[in-house]
């Protein structure tokens, strides 16, 4: 009779386990959708920016979403990131960014910190599409061909050169203002 009890129990935690895991992997991919991103208030302004560029619409009818430069790939810096994104839903929270005058005012700390991190793991997220194997260097004009080999043998990375590519890159503050701020 206990060894029924066990095994039932053991069969009861095995599907519990594998519903749990269904459901958070389904959250994950919920909060991955440019829909869910796009959502807040706050983001409208990201939002219209990024409908004007080549990873919205292109030629190829590729299209990247938030999520793929924003959310690495990986099961253990994806959880960091998301975890980290309740900032976000705290600004959503306190209008810290609900108008485009007050994005604007916090636009330069924003894409530093963002900027910065991309270059801390080498524009992992960039990688995921434009990958220094697969590129056919051969194949871009030639500013691009060599701008590209030089970055890749002076192993610069993909937000060195490409800030300002999906949204708007926003002014450095003056140096009175930044001293004046810090």
């Amino acid at each position: 009779m206990a060894q029924r009890i066990s095994l039932g129990l053991a069969i009861i935690i095995f599907l519990a386990g594998v519903v749990f895991t269904g459901l958070f992997n389904m959250g994950l991919a919920y909060t991955n959708e440019l829909e869910f991103c796009t959502s807040c208030h706050s983001m409208q302004v990201n939002l219209k920016e990024y409908q004007e560029t080549v990873h919205y619409k292109s030629a190829s009818g590729v299209r990247a979403v938030c999520s793929d430069c924003h959310v690495p790939k990986s099961f253990g810096p994806k959880m960091v990131a998301k975890v980290l994104a309740y900032k976000d839903v705290l600004h959503e929270i306190l209008g810290t960014l609900d108008t485009p005058e007050k994005y604007e005012a916090h636009r330069w700390e924003m894409a530093s910190e963002v900027w910065e991190k991309m270059k801390s793991t080498d524009s992992r997220e960039c990688r995921s599409c434009h990958d220094w194997d697969a590129m056919d260097l051969a194949e871009q004009d030639r500013s691009a061909r060599k701008r590209h080999g030089r970055a890749r043998d002076e192993g610069k990375t993909c937000i060195d050169c490409h800030k300002g590519i999906a949204h708007e890159e926003p002014d450095e503050p003056e140096e009175e203002e930044a001293s004046a701020e810090g």
